[in-house]
């Protein structure tokens, strides 16, 4: 193996690969075309690591005998298309960190749901007395934490662009919630290429490890039937009873049902609504029956969990108007669980970067729930064209304070505002976390 890493974005992921390459003897140099942020620039200088920021030097770079490529960065890229064809493999932080553990690993994909299901299975773990990392695409750095701490299991939620630079790792117990089209401007907008990239979690599990599925969902039917090796199956459904892993029942109750043990508890004791949620709630049962987690506490981790901030978060009421956010709905698929979870008439706010979003499946939806659409991104000539015919109130804002504005203007006591973009946030924000927290405090504003 080689001994000079290059790390491509010095984020949580790249900062965190750079501490641990250097504890484990690397040479690293890291590289970032934008400013570092102050936090992660003090980190790589207290470890004595090499950067640049604001710039790509590409003969430094193309010098390297691996790239960890921050997940950020699409493949398409000239650098990395200059990389690749030097024959210089390219790997994810969660490749590079796996080298280093012995740790077992517990990886959640799916287009939506990743991050509750990801914290809900974590928080049951907890409850249980392991010793668990949370990290992948939320909290801390995989890599920094295999650098700085020794946890037992880590619970890691996997993005597709993560899964791309996944070579040799392999999960104990895989998670694929879902596959919907999300992020199609990274995959040539082919929705077979973005499935391939998701089903790449499965990658090296052999017939030891699990996999956990929603056997509900249209492409891992079809995907899970055409597998003849690799992990052991577990699915989940609401759909219909299994004779082996997670389902509903008429009298209400979820069911896990692992090597003839069985669990059982009500779906009203859980403490996440909506249908989605059940989903999530099963999968992370299932995960951790799969480490042998006593029913009691699975039962009790399940009905306690608090809900991730920006994900269907109430934020209270103001004159008789109830306001969510749920910036963290990124894509089409996860507004529509939003909009199918509200009850009362909804002033929806939307939009923002479109990854190449088919709107139709929301229409049925739109037309029953929403009474008024505030628009908020660059261009919404899309959203327009989409809901025009539908939703008569359309307004068009720039800022989060003028949405929040606009939405309570066009709202009376007993309507809803929803933050519930469909979008990625970066025509605006920095992030669907700066969104949702300049939303939070727009409301509070009011």
């Amino acid at each position: 193996m080689g001994r000079r890493l290059v790390i491509l974005g010095a984020g949580e992921s790249g900062t965190g690969t750079a501490i641990l390459a250097r504890k484990k003897g690397w040479e690293v140099f890291v590289s970032d075309l934008q400013p570092i942020k102050k936090h992660y620039k003090d980190a790589l200088i207290h470890n004595d690591i090499s950067w640049e920021e604001g710039r790509h030097s590409e003969l430094t770079i193309l010098n390297a005998d691996e790239v960890m490529k921050s997940p950020g960065i699409p493949d398409r890229v000239p650098l990395v298309k200059a990389i690749r064809a030097k024959g210089i493999p390219v790997v994810s932080e969660i490749e590079f960190a796996g080298r280093y553990t012995n740790a077992r690993t517990i990886c959640i994909t799916g287009s939506n749901g990743k991050t509750t299901t990801t914290l809900l299975t974590g928080h049951i773990m907890k409850k249980a007395g392991l010793n668990v990392g949370i990290a992948g695409n939320v909290g801390s750095s995989f890599a920094w934490q295999v650098a700085e701490q020794q946890h037992d299991v880590y619970v890691l939620e996997i993005s597709s662009f993560q899964l791309d630079g996944m070579l040799e790792f392999r999960a104990d117990i895989s998670v694929l919630l879902n596959i919907t089209p999300d992020h199609l401007d990274r995959y040539d907008h082919s929705f077979e290429k973005y499935t391939e990239s998701k089903l790449r979690i499965m990658q090296n599990q052999t017939p030891e490890q699990y996999c956990i599925y929603c056997a509900d969902d249209p492409v891992l039917q079809t995907k899970m039937v055409q597998k003849n090796n690799g992990p052991r199956l577990i699915p989940f459904s609401i759909a219909h009873p299994l004779k082996e892993g997670a389902w509903t029942s008429n009298d209400g109750k979820l069911n896990i049902n692992l090597n003839t043990e069985e669990f059982n508890m009500d779906i009203l004791e859980l403490s996440l609504k909506g249908r989605h949620n059940i989903y999530n709630s099963m999968a992370s049962g299932i995960a951790a029956r799969l480490l042998d987690i006593r029913k009691e506490v699975i039962r009790e981790g399940l009905s306690d969990f608090q809900n991730v901030e920006h994900r269907l978060e109430p934020l209270g009421f103001v004159r008789g108007i109830e306001f969510i956010n749920d910036s963290k709905a990124t894509n089409v698929n996860s507004t529509w669980y939003a909009l199918e979870s509200m009850n009362k008439p909804v002033i929806w706010i939307v939009g923002g970067q479109d990854k190449g979003n088919d709107y139709s499946g929301l229409l049925e939806l739109v037309e029953k729930k929403v009474k008024a659409i505030v628009c908020l991104g660059k261009d919404n000539s899309r959203i327009k064209e989409v809901f025009g015919a539908i939703v008569p109130a359309i307004f068009e804002t720039r800022t989060a304070r003028d949405a929040v504005k606009a939405a309570y203007l066009a709202g009376a006591p007993g309507d809803v505002v929803l933050l519930s973009p469909a979008c990625a946030s970066f025509d605006l924000f920095e992030n669907f976390e700066d969104r949702g927290k300049q939303f939070k405090q727009a409301v509070y504003d009011l």
